[in-house]
């Protein structure tokens, strides 16, 4: 049995995550925590709590289940690593300190993070690497859509995907990644590695990677209609994560596919 806490537990991913570990037998939520100023708190089944009492319900073994932000979501790893929790983390907009600072609580606690926990796409991932080893030549361009409301861009996902490109095409991504274009002077240059970022509606989520060579061009899609995609793969990531010895996982582990 996974207990789990779920923090954001009132935004779109934390009510369909609650939604879905109810159903699941092997799931126990044990928690649900929401920022101080939140309407939610004291609603809900569980009762949504305060994040600033987080410290007080958690208990060793417990698994954090965050898809909040990276500031909130760094207090909570810094409550893990003290309690001896565990985490499953979705929260994008991770810049290269956060993620240090995940790579050294890992060496305490078990951590299983991923831009986006849907099993197709880590899938997805793992071809676009596959493709671009066979690929020499082709243009790669990468093109994410989501709701109006996402913050970040280009999104996590799109990100990961591009970082799986740049592998399989020996390229470093912070070298020859391009993050749209504009001006008169936006001619592209052999070996880039093209991401783009679409803002409109209720989008749930979209990604779609071009190789495109001379006359032809593959395109592979994946398209989220819902969160509930999402929410089950952090779901299997708890259930993984629950016997696993202290280390960073991503969900290429959960899934089997390193």
């Amino acid at each position: 049995m996974a207990n789990i806490i779920v923090c954001g537990a009132d935004g779109r991913m934390g009510r369909t995550i609650i939604q879905l570990a109810n159903a699941d037998s092997d799931i126990n939520v044990v928690g649900a925590v929401e920022i101080d100023s939140s309407p939610a708190i004291g609603m809900g089944k569980p009762i949504i709590t305060k994040s600033s009492e987080m410290e007080r319900i958690v208990n060793k073994g417990d698994i954090i289940v965050d898809f909040t932000v990276a500031s909130n979501t760094i207090k909570n790893l810094e409550i893990a690593v003290k309690k001896g929790a565990l985490m499953v983390i979705g929260t994008t907009g991770l810049n290269n300190e956060h993620k240090d600072i995940l790579q050294n609580a890992s060496k305490k606690i078990p951590i299983v993070t991923s831009p986006n926990m849907s099993i197709g796409i880590n899938i997805l991932i793992d071809l676009v690497e596959n493709l671009a080893k066979k690929m020499s030549g082709y243009d790669v361009e990468i093109v994410e859509l989501h709701h109006n409301k996402k913050k970040d861009a280009p999104s996590g996902t799109a990100i990961r995907l591009a970082e799986a490109a740049a592998k399989g095409m020996e390229k470093d991504l912070k070298k020859d990644g391009v993050y749209g274009r504009h001006g008169t002077d936006a001619l592209r240059t052999p070996g880039e590695i093209g991401v783009h970022a679409v803002r409109g509606g209720d989008i749930v989520g979209e990604h779609t990677i071009y190789f495109i060579g001379i006359g032809e061009r593959i395109e592979i899609s994946h398209k989220a209609s819902s969160r509930e995609n999402l929410a089950s793969g952090a779901l299997k990531a708890s259930k993984w994560i629950a016997d696993k010895p202290a280390g960073l996982y991503d969900m290429r582990d959960v899934l089997g596919l390193k």
